[in-house]
């Protein structure tokens, strides 16, 4: 790790090759022993791995360095910044690789049945929430849409809706739950 702390990270970052070398040489050993943990336990090839980890030095150099210029040594020394860096890069590698299919003739029926969503309606008591509340309540339950459609729609942030919604579920998880108790109604 002492050769890492010595990589000189303003020419690293400008592209200079020498340092980069010195610094792929002082990295690899860490790189490939955080992304071998972290890939472990799905007992991918070696070659998945040795991809996962060559793809730790591509996103460090991408787009001119831009996420190595982003490391600040006040928050974390390097090799605990590239260990989350590195961990980082596997989990996408993980999540980038295509999961195996089967073909559609192959799985049974009865798992290709469509279920039906018939959802009883809450009843929700006049008066406890808003007109707004329940407009919102409508929009993301009933027609199922997202919360930046809604603030569209309503020409509001989206963090206005979210927090109408969690204000909302508020109010009524306290009305029922009074109601459960026979403290109300």
């Amino acid at each position: 790790m002492a050769e890492l702390n010595q990589i000189d990270l303003r020419a690293l970052t400008r592209g200079h090759k020498r340092t980069w070398d010195a610094f792929v040489v002082a990295a690899a050993p860490l790189i490939n022993a955080v992304v071998r943990r972290t890939l472990a336990p799905y007992r991918l090839s070696e070659d998945d791995v040795l991809d996962a980890a060559q793809d730790v030095f591509v996103r460090l150099c991408a787009q001119d360095f831009r996420l190595l210029k982003t490391y600040d040594p006040a928050r974390a020394g390097l090799p605990t910044w590239l260990s989350v860096v590195s961990r980082s890069c596997a989990i996408d590698h993980l999540r980038r690789r295509r999961q195996s299919t089967e073909p559609i003739d192959d799985v049974p029926e009865a798992f290709l049945g469509v279920e039906d969503r018939h959802v009883e309606k809450l009843r929700i008591p006049d008066g406890l929430l808003t007109a707004r509340q329940v407009l919102i309540l409508k929009y993301l339950y009933d027609e199922e849409r997202d919360v930046l459609e809604v603030a569209r729609l309503l020409s509001v942030d989206a963090q206005t809706i979210r927090s109408t919604h969690h204000k909302a579920l508020q109010r009524l998880r306290a009305h029922f739950r009074e109601e459960e108790t026979g403290g109300g109604g």
